[in-house]
């Protein structure tokens, strides 16, 4: 494999395909532009497993949604693997994900696809690093997605995701609180989810929603005894940090919140976040390492 690209070739990569989704379709540059925050975002999250891995190391991203991330670490020199639905029909997201797989293809850094769900996942004992980027949260059965994800690994190898905590009543897709239940939730804030100007299909996303929690993780982790569970609780200091950073994610905040947060960022209290323990964060970051072979492999 080629030596590894510096980090700032990202900036390149995304500005190529920004270049031809203008060329091709330009509606659809306000869709890639949140996605590329997106994979930038996931990037710099991801960076310190990344440094430890061998050029040419096998990097599985599950749920790569765009095709952003997945082209860009196959830019920098690893064995990318990249599970996603890829879907029919021509939806935005459908045509955004045509258009970044045939600039891959043009460029020679498209990943290897496997056009299936997390579910479904048929890999074993392969990966010496596999991720997630806000996709747990979406997932129809965790327990077998995190045993998938386990499976997929080699020895030594770790999962490593990012997503919501819905022990914290706050949803983040639709900036709403939490009522206890997502029946109970929706039952109250009907109108405010599937009204939402904000979500190209609030309907469908709302319905995607599994109310993942730490606690959900923690019970899975205990049958899997192959794969050790740990979780980063400085992830909410580095939310909080995003927000004064990323222009895009802080949008999606009430302005109010976002001052609040912002005030806090430049006060360095949010710091203080990084004390909370992980089950009452708004966000999770886990990583599941495998510590040996499970029955799969």
């Amino acid at each position: 494999m080629p030596d590894r690209m510096p980090l700032t070739s990202m900036d390149s990569w995304l500005a190529d395909v920004r270049s031809h989704c203008n060329d091709s379709v330009p509606e659809l540059l306000p869709l890639l532009n949140t996605y590329a925050e997106e994979a930038a975002f996931g990037r710099r999250y991801i960076a310190p497993d990344l440094q430890n891995l061998a050029p040419g190391a096998k990097v599985l991203e599950i749920g790569a949604g765009s095709l952003l991330l997945s082209c860009q670490l196959v830019r920098e020199g690893f064995n990318v693997t990249a599970l996603e639905p890829v879907a029919g029909g021509f939806s935005h997201f459908t045509q955004l994900q045509k258009l970044v797989a045939e600039k891959a293809a043009e460029m020679g850094c498209i990943p290897r696809i496997i056009n299936t769900n997390a579910e479904a996942l048929p890999e074993f004992g392969n990966f010496d690093f596999a991720f997630s980027i806000n996709v747990m949260e979406h997932v129809g059965d965790i327990a077998r997605v995190l045993a998938n994800a386990g499976n997929s690994l080699s020895v030594g190898a770790y999962y490593r995701f990012i997503c919501p905590n819905y022990l914290f009543p706050y949803e983040p897709h639709f900036n709403i609180p939490t009522l206890f239940s997502k029946s109970l939730t929706e039952k109250i804030l009907k109108a405010r989810i599937f009204n939402s100007k904000k979500m190209p299909d609030p309907a469908g996303t709302w319905q995607s929603l599994n109310w993942i929690t730490v606690l959900g993780v923690k019970n899975i982790a205990r049958q899997l005894p192959e794969l050790r569970l740990s979780f980063n609780r400085r992830i909410f200091v580095t939310s909080l940090e995003r927000i004064a950073t990323d222009q895009d994610f802080a949008s999606r905040r009430s302005p109010f919140v976002r001052k609040i947060l912002l005030l806090l960022v430049s006060l360095r209290i949010h710091r203080l976040a990084g004390l909370i323990p992980a089950m009452f964060q708004p966000v999770m970051d886990c990583r599941l390492q495998k510590i040996s072979k499970s029955r799969e492999d």
